[in-house]
């Protein structure tokens, strides 16, 4: 990682800090949760709870060598008050779908539904999982406690991308949607322009990408990508929104000049909204592992409250990072 790298990700440790949101971390048994919980209260990042059976979390994180500061909350579903409103929420939201109040109550014990329940309830202000539990069940959980925003929500994915000389990009979707239909995209688009501001500061400046510039091809996924654009403009008139653009146009100054002379992105776009998680995913991964890119997330967005997913194989400083992305995903 190079300083210019440290730079923007060092503001999204001092933003978290200057919010103080608790975030909930239920696999709390595992060593790298406990070395990030640490962290993120020696170094005041955010408010870390730790969910699951006290004593053993303490044994974790004895048995690590991790010691937790006083300040690290501990909140234990077994004996809490909250677990039986939980429990009766969860069964009325699933009964039409077979769930009976005996396995409501089993489900909201668990750590991770916990978690979700506290988030809802406005206990805490965001959940962080993922370092033990699929990507299947961190999104199960979340749409089934805090679901998807009331209005206009729709679950999908973007990756802040953070590139050698500092710069942001945010990518979406990489994580979550195969083959977005034209309302889907459009909805995509909005979210990670959203999501960009809160997280780099910076307004955005969103391409809806293609493999045509302005009708230089015709096709039913060019078609698509164009009705996305007209959807998003009229729900949003206020975003600086272009396409169908190839990624050229929209990235180099020069290029954008040539190929889309009347873009109002003039090739300065940061925000880009791939027409399939194919693209999505492929791009993210070339600009990590080739452009040598931080690559930030998935980061879940489109839910009525953040919960964000690790990846199983993360590192304790991954999780500290997400913890600070999910604090700031907490702002109104």
């Amino acid at each position: 990682m190079t300083e210019l790298q440290q730079k923007p990700i060092q503001e999204l440790l001092d933003k978290s800090a200057q919010l103080q949101k608790r975030i909930g971390l239920p696999e709390a048994s595992d060593p790298r949760v406990l070395t990030a919980a640490a962290e993120l209260s020696d170094k005041n990042i955010c408010k870390p709870v730790l969910i699951g059976d006290e004593g053993e979390i303490r044994k974790a994180a004895s048995a690590a060598g991790i010691s937790l500061p006083a300040a690290v909350e501990i909140a234990q579903p077994e004996g809490s008050e909250h677990l039986s409103v939980f429990a009766d929420q969860l069964f009325e939201r699933r009964r039409h779908k077979g769930m009976t109040e005996a396995v409501a109550a089993d489900t909201v014990r668990q750590p991770l539904w916990f978690a979700n329940f506290m988030l809802d309830a406005g206990l805490t202000d965001g959940t962080l999982a993922g370092s033990v539990h699929t990507t299947g069940d961190v999104i199960r959980s979340a749409l089934q406690t805090v679901g998807v925003r009331e209005k206009g929500g729709m679950l999908s994915s973007c990756f802040l991308m953070i590139l050698q000389d500092g710069r942001q990009l945010t990518y979406a979707d990489c994580g979550v949607i195969p083959y977005p239909d034209s309302p889907t995209l459009a909805g995509i688009a909005a979210d990670a322009a959203a999501s960009h501001l809160k997280l780099s500061g910076e307004a955005a400046k969103v391409a809806m990408l293609s493999f045509s510039t302005k009708g230089s091809a015709k096709h039913e996924r060019v078609a698509l990508v164009t009705e996305a654009l007209q959807m998003v403009r009229e729900k949003h008139p206020e975003l600086l929104i272009d396409g169908e653009l190839q990624f050229d146009a929209a990235y180099v100054a020069e290029i954008g000049l040539r190929k889309a002379p009347d873009s109002p992105l003039k090739g300065a776009a940061n925000v880009f909204i791939f027409p399939n998680l194919d693209a999505g995913n492929i791009a993210y991964k070339i600009t990590e592992r080739i452009g040598c890119a931080v690559a930030l997330g998935p980061i879940l967005q489109g839910l009525s409250k953040p919960v964000n997913d690790l990846s199983r194989g993360c590192s304790a400083s991954d999780i500290v990072l997400m913890s600070a992305i999910t604090s700031l995903l907490s702002e109104v």
